[in-house]
């Protein structure tokens, strides 16, 4: 690099920190400031916005798996790693939100640790989430994972987990690998007979979310839930 670009490049990152502290960053400018710590000897612009326009926001970037990233040229093993791991921490935060005070309380926590937690994925994942009488999560269980349109659940498993745990709420949470797909009817049946077999043991099922496409689908605001 010549030392006039070399010049212009550290130029441009101590911008880019300082719009960051000004809370003036796009996306794309987020996310090479990002790049920036792990790509330091590099203009790192073209990538981040090659990054956002494949995968649509820097929201799928982060939950894209580890593969499609490092299939995306400029993305190394460890590029890659780095943002799977600011990802982590980000569903790390959140948990640690739904440990400390009831779920009612931080909606938009759980929320956002849905989506983050099951965004990106390529196969369905089904967790039931198991509380106890003040609603603070006492386990993120991950019941099952399928096919890319299909996983199992097992109602009995469920029932016998959340009165080993002495649970009093569950909430069911399952991903839809393709975008934008609500409850289906087979969906709708599934969360009916655990509801029913729950309510015969005086344990609430709070809600059940599908996550598909960046979107969180609640039953209970769907008014599934009867």
């Amino acid at each position: 690099m010549k030392v006039e670009d070399l010049s212009f490049h550290l130029g441009h990152r101590e911008r880019l920190r300082q719009k960051f502290l000004e809370n003036k960053l796009t996306d794309y400018e987020l996310l090479e400031l990002l790049l920036s710590f792990v790509i330091p000897r590099r203009d790192v612009r073209p990538l981040a916005r090659g990054l956002i326009a494949k995968f649509g926001s820097i929201y799928q970037v982060l939950t894209a798996p580890l593969e499609s990233l490092t299939a995306y040229k400029g993305i190394g093993k460890n590029t890659a790693i780095f943002i799977k791991a600011i990802h982590q921490i980000m569903i790390s935060g959140y948990k640690t939100c739904l440990d400390s005070g009831p779920i009612f309380r931080n909606e938009k926590v759980l929320a956002n640790y849905c989506t983050l937690l099951l965004g990106g994925k390529t196969v369905e994942e089904f967790h039931i989430l198991y509380l106890g009488s003040d609603m603070r999560l006492l386990k993120d269980d991950l019941h099952s994972a399928g096919t890319i349109d299909w996983a199992a659940v097992y109602p009995r498993e469920i029932v016998k987990q959340a009165l080993d745990l002495n649970a009093r709420y569950v909430v069911l949470l399952h991903n839809h690998p393709t975008p934008n797909t609500s409850f289906s009817s087979d969906d709708i049946e599934m969360t009916t007979n655990i509801k029913e077999m729950l309510n015969m043991l005086d344990i609430e099922l709070y809600d059940h979310y599908i996550v598909s496409g960046g979107i969180i689908y609640s039953a209970r605001n769907l008014f599934l839930l009867k």
